[in-house]
């Protein structure tokens, strides 16, 4: 089994996470990174996606978590994100009317900005809603 390492999740709103951990799986902008104690240090681009991460006695959880910054070093490791939710934070219903609002817009913009920015709350509404889901599967 692998050792325990710290891993801290911060938003600018709160800390959202803060614990000893045995691994962590993260969304980078090109693939995906595994972290076990004693990594390598680096500094990877987060990706908006699904956090995964192994508590201390081997039982996983996740996360939505939004773009930000993957710091790990010696014995810690660190995110810096936009946003983080457990699933049974996230509005269910709020995320699939985001996803309806970002899908009509693709479907009638004008602008090159709101393509991009439509694509953006696309893929957050997305992954909320995934999030959601892969908790309800876990828990039947």
């Amino acid at each position: 089994m692998p050792e325990p390492f710290t891993l801290e999740v911060h938003t600018p709103h709160r800390l959202f996470f803060s614990e000893k951990v045995r691994s962590l799986v993260a969304p980078l902008i090109d693939g995906e990174a595994g972290i076990l104690i004693n990594h390598a240090p680096f500094t990877a681009p987060l990706a908006t996606g699904i956090l995964k991460i192994q508590d201390q006695h081997g039982n996983w959880k996740e996360a939505f978590i939004t773009e930000g910054i993957l710091e790990v070093k010696t014995h810690k490791t660190v995110l810096l994100v936009e946003a983080a939710e457990w699933p049974d934070e996230i509005d269910e219903q709020g995320a699939q009317t985001a996803k309806d609002d970002a899908e009509e817009t693709l479907k009638t913009r004008i602008l090159k900005f709101e393509t991009a920015t439509a694509k953006a709350k696309l893929k957050r509404a997305h992954m909320r809603l995934k999030a959601v889901s892969r908790s309800k599967t876990k828990q039947n």
